[in-house]
């Protein structure tokens, strides 16, 4: 296995000053479920230090005006033990149960342990229908930004209470790397029960850690499997790897570590996997549309309406449109296909399902002048479109 070096720093990561960290089921409770006091206890230790600005090779801020959002799992573990539970239940029905005991142990544990700083935390649950339509992601920005700005630690999870199959993130993972984009971010701290992204499986002799990531390339051949998973979590290295390709597609670096090097991670030094940024950062919620909605409908278009979508980034108008599926209400996320039936990009519908067999194929004008000046309208705005890869 490759030595970690706590030597050197990654400049990048010393200097970022608003930081999430996400931390899994697995580092935080015990094999039989509920939560651990003591791994609570450590975690919150070492992120009281970097807020402080302690620590060796802190860096030239050395923490000053550093800022962290906090995505934690483990509501459902933590739930387990109190309801008699011995594993993760695999009906929706009893997560829901596990995790309305669960996050209320589990807030109050990180409320406990902070406040043995004199520090406060503020609770905030996702779902994915928080965060794609418009209104609601303001309102989560203006949230997390106003904890921030008034000194309280965000503590971010699923409300895994409420989310149905249909409205749900399926991992921590994916949703700190969207709260990334979020709250403008400048590192993604992704906290595991493994120490990096290994070569193969890290249980086999050999297995050498990877140091770096600068792109797409640099996994080729890299077999990710899902070591590191326990019987409590939902995620794996798979999803680690996909929500580091998320955030750093968005602008936002990430650290991939274990839990025990979280202290060397966030104050920069070389420890674990990095993954530098592969794009720019965006100003819109776009990337929620993209990795966190579930289409509730699909509108198929004809081959000039694919062009205008993909190649000129334009609005859908009910003129380019040849068929619809499922079932949605104005506002719903819809998959826009082309004849093939292939998902070219994924937008905010304007209307309701049944209206939409009257609009297909017909111009705006027309539309107007027959049904109302409401229709004279396109049936997904350019602003609320996003082109898939």
């Amino acid at each position: 296995m490759a030595e970690q070096d706590g030597s050197a720093l990654r400049d990048e990561v010393a200097a970022a000053r608003r930081i999430v960290v996400k931390i899994g089921s697995s580092s935080l409770t015990t094999a039989a479920g509920g939560l651990d006091a003591d791994r609570v206890d450590a975690l919150v230790d070492v992120v009281t230090k970097v807020l402080d600005g302690g620590g060796k090779g802190s860096g030239k801020n050395g923490g000053n005006g550093k800022e962290i959002v906090l995505v934690s799992s483990g509501a459902i573990a933590a739930g387990l033990a109190p309801l008699g539970l011995d594993r993760r239940p695999r009906d929706l029905a009893r997560q829901q149960a596990a995790a309305s005991v669960g996050q209320g142990l589990l807030v109050a544990r990180y409320t406990a342990s902070f406040a043995r700083y004199g520090r406060r935390v503020g609770q905030v649950l996702l779902t994915t229908d928080d965060t794609s339509r418009r209104a609601h992601y303001r309102n989560a920005t203006r949230t997390l930004d106003q904890l921030l700005a008034m000194g309280a630690l965000p503590i971010v999870n699923e409300n895994d209470t409420v989310a149905t199959d249909e409205i749900r993130f399926g991992d921590n993972d994916r949703l700190a790397a969207l709260v990334a984009h979020l709250v403008r971010a400048d590192l993604l701290v992704l906290l595991s029960d493994v120490d990096g992204l290994y070569d193969g499986d890290p249980r086999t002799p050999g297995a050498s850690r990877i140091e770096e990531v600068r792109g797409p390339a640099d996994l080729d051949g890299v077999s990710i499997g899902s070591a590191g998973r326990s019987g409590v979590g939902t995620g794996g290295m798979v999803t680690k790897v996909e929500a580091a390709r998320i955030a750093a597609a968005a602008g936002v670096p990430v650290v991939l570590t274990s839990a025990s090097r979280a202290g060397d991670a966030l104050f920069g030094r070389r420890t674990g996997t990095f993954f530098h940024r592969t794009g720019r950062r965006s100003a819109n919620r776009l990337l929620w549309l993209a990795h966190a909605s579930a289409p509730r409908g699909a509108l198929t278009l004809d081959d000039g309406a694919v062009r205008a979508v993909v190649e000129r980034r334009t609005s859908l108008l009910p003129a380019g449109i040849a068929g619809v599926e499922g079932e949605f209400t104005a506002g719903d996320p819809v998959e826009l296909r082309d004849t093939g039936g292939r998902p070219v990009a994924r937008g905010l519908v304007n209307f309701d399902a049944k209206e939409i067999p009257q609009l297909i194929g017909r111009s705006t004008r027309d539309l107007a002048r027959e049904l109302g000046p409401a229709y004279e309208r396109e049936v997904v705005h350019r602003d609320d479109l996003v082109v898939l890869d």
